[in-house]
């Protein structure tokens, strides 16, 4: 049996990493022109003549939406996981492994109108991104390693599912867990980007501007009943994802064996 890390040759991993750095790197370097000083931005702009909040909003609940899903399903797969390897019953290490199916386009996807956002906020609103910016920013360099680190650590959990089987199932049981612990910190830094804006902290109150430290305004009043909110949630749309796409593979089973196992 060949070692677990033997996995990091295949082709398409090379790729979703290659995708991930160029994300990072686009981010970091759109970040850095929020902070130009050269000259003040424009407070907004249109989309071709349309409406910047439309495209944000749209953007921006896609990029949710699959965000929810990439999150939700690994908790499905690593718990069924630990069941088949504790009671020894391949159904249920099959069963998890086709949930990972799903994730490697909807990763990709997530990935996508995640770099689509950034642009569409930095593109519309440079003022609110330079202020933005100015507050999180050692915040953003923390989350694109996470990215990186969450992308290589789903591709090898999910190619390397066949190569781990037997003397390696420990390890790989453990990079489920660290999927899930890395998903479950982006979002947590994530939250606080979005939590601040509803109630923002180290604000002082004379000149209503920004005085205080970057974990100030990181541990504002909603950051952990939000990542409550969306922690249950990312379950809950996960288990609807789960659910549909069982349904789905139901209707179209041809043999009985099929439907039980979809059933």
């Amino acid at each position: 049996m060949n070692p677990p890390w033997r996995v990091i040759r295949d082709r398409r991993l090379w790729a979703a990493l290659s995708l991930a750095v160029i994300a990072l790197l686009v981010t970091a370097s759109l970040a850095g022109a929020a902070e130009d000083k050269a000259g003040p931005p424009s407070d907004y702009r249109s989309f071709f003549g349309g409406s910047s909040r439309l495209v944000v909003w749209v953007v921006a609940e896609l990029h949710l939406m699959f965000g929810a899903f990439v999150l939700g399903v690994p908790i499905f797969a690593s718990i069924v996981e630990v069941v088949g390897w504790r009671t020894g019953e391949r159904r249920y290490d099959d069963l998890a492994h086709e949930f990972t199916k799903l994730l490697s386009a909807a990763f990709s996807t997530t990935a996508a109108f995640g770099g689509l956002l950034v642009f569409a906020l930095f593109g519309l609103y440079p003022r609110f991104m330079a202020v933005l910016t100015g507050i999180f920013h050692e915040t953003f360099y923390i989350y694109a390693l996470l990215f990186f680190a969450e992308g290589f650590t789903l591709y090898l959990y999910y190619y390397g599912w066949e190569r781990m089987r037997g003397r390696w199932k420990g390890l790989h049981v453990l990079l489920g867990i660290l999927l899930n612990l890395s998903g479950t910190a982006l979002m947590l830094i994530a939250n606080a980007w979005a939590s601040y804006m509803m109630a923002p902290s180290g604000i002082d109150k004379e000149s209503l501007r920004f005085v205080g430290t970057t974990w100030q305004a990181v541990a504002n009043p909603l950051w952990i009943p939000l990542g409550i909110h969306r922690f249950i949630a990312n379950i809950a749309f996960g288990g609807f994802i789960v659910g549909a796409y069982a349904a789905i593979k139901f209707l179209g089973a041809r043999s009985e064996a099929d439907r039980a196992h979809y059933d």
